[in-house]
């Protein structure tokens, strides 16, 4: 098995469709994809893929996982790190995280992909995991991969964006986010629900709002967040 994924990867007969069922195995999702240039000389030439989170039942699953249940510190991240590592590792690719050093730059990664843009809450937004979508590694396979064209930015037919007014902390500001308002308000009583369902700005975004994350997934989060 392992070897024939090398072997149709190297001679560019693997598709995307192809690499994504390999990852929905362990309950990971392709979240985009692009290829590299001559401007990535640290990477090389490719095709990076984005990987998160494969919903419904990714936090069932990853909760299940011997990283969960041994008490070590950071057990998300390192099962990410092991399960993308093996599947890189399959593919004949070179996996990257957005936790460790040296640090990726995953947001503009995300951007480059066609399927996530800066929100009108400044927050990332993708196309179908809304301002609830978070990246846990890419992989750099070699050649270049047949990638289906960009969707449409889902906020330019938001017509309410209630992802402005969401806030209860009032923390989206004209200067910028107001970090030390958000963690101010989550130390009070009325910050609960953004510590156990998660913000209320990823909240208020229509296509988060259909998104099958669960509430033990984003408290998760915020928890890591809010130290």
């Amino acid at each position: 098995m392992v070897q024939a994924a090398l072997f149709d990867l190297q001679n560019s007969h693997m598709t995307l469709v192809q690499i994504a069922d390999f990852a929905r195995a362990d309950h990971l999702a392709v979240l985009g994809a692009f290829h590299t240039d001559a401007e990535d000389a640290a990477l090389g030439l490719g095709t990076l893929i984005l990987l998160g989170p494969d919903e419904p039942g990714f936090w069932h699953y990853v909760t299940a996982q011997t990283e969960f249940t041994d008490s070590t510190p950071n057990p998300l991240d390192r099962w990410s790190h092991r399960t993308i590592t093996a599947l890189a590792r399959r593919l004949g690719g070179t996996p990257y995280f957005p936790f460790g050093t040296p640090v990726r730059p995953f947001i503009t990664w995300a951007l480059r992909s066609g399927r996530a843009w800066v929100s009108p809450a400044q927050l990332l937004v993708h196309d179908t995991a809304g301002l609830f979508v978070s990246y846990r590694g890419a992989i750099l396979v070699p050649g270049e991969l047949d990638l289906p064209p960009p969707p449409p930015k889902p906020c330019e037919s938001c017509a309410t964006k209630p992802c402005l007014t969401a806030c209860p902390a009032d923390a989206l500001t004209a200067n910028g986010y107001d970090l030390p308002a958000c963690h101010a308000f989550l130390e009070t009583k009325d910050g609960k629900t953004c510590m156990t369902q998660g913000c209320a700005v990823r909240r208020a975004c229509p296509l988060a709002r259909t998104y099958p994350r669960v509430d033990a997934q984003s408290a998760y989060h915020m928890a890591q967040f809010h130290k």
